[in-house]
């Protein structure tokens, strides 16, 4: 099983025995703000977005990562990341998290960043990591270049938000890049 771990989280592939945990931080408003997913109905409507993501976890060969992350200390369920991997040509992968809202400005998203970026260049080999992130959203922005990405664009209006039509912030890592 691929697990990563830094001083303070353990970041481990989910299971259906997370379902619970992940329901309650989809269902939060101040999460969904600038997610595109939208607030679940109902637990089950959770269930049917993370099978999938289960069951690629399970694959031979994983084409998509989507780890919970937890306190090492007592195990206490953080948030999600996932980590994307394009045509393997391109050793190119795009990253994306999403923290529950009682651990923001604590640092584990950055960490949880970092350790990704270093997992996806020194495990899986890849030369580029991407992510994105809503214009406004400006705790995501600083996490993205904490974590040393550089912003290379701006996409207009492709983020179908609750508050209507976002610009996205695009940004990268390449594995030549320092990492901080």
């Amino acid at each position: 099983m691929t697990e990563i771990f830094t001083e303070r989280i353990k970041m481990r592939l989910i299971e259906l025995s997370d379902l619970d945990a992940i329901h309650d931080l989809h269902s939060l408003p101040e999460t969904d703000e600038f997610n595109t997913l939208g607030i679940p109905k109902n637990i089950e409507d959770t269930k049917i977005t993370i099978e999938p993501w289960i069951a690629e976890n399970e694959a031979s060969k994983i084409k998509n990562f989507t780890f919970a992350i937890e306190n090492r200390l007592n195990g206490e369920f953080i948030g999600l990341f996932g980590l994307k991997l394009g045509i393997e040509k391109y050793k190119r992968g795009e990253v994306w998290y999403k923290i529950h809202s009682g651990f923001w400005k604590k640092g584990y998203a950055t960490e949880s960043l970092k350790a990704v970026i270093n997992f996806g260049f020194e495990n899986l080999k890849l030369h580029r990591i991407e992510a994105g992130c809503a214009v406004e959203n400006l705790g995501s922005v600083k996490v993205l270049e904490k974590a040393g990405m550089i912003r290379e664009g701006r996409l207009r209006q492709v983020l179908p938000l609750k508050s209507g039509w976002s610009d996205n912030y695009e940004y990268s890592i390449l594995e030549t890049d320092e990492r901080k």
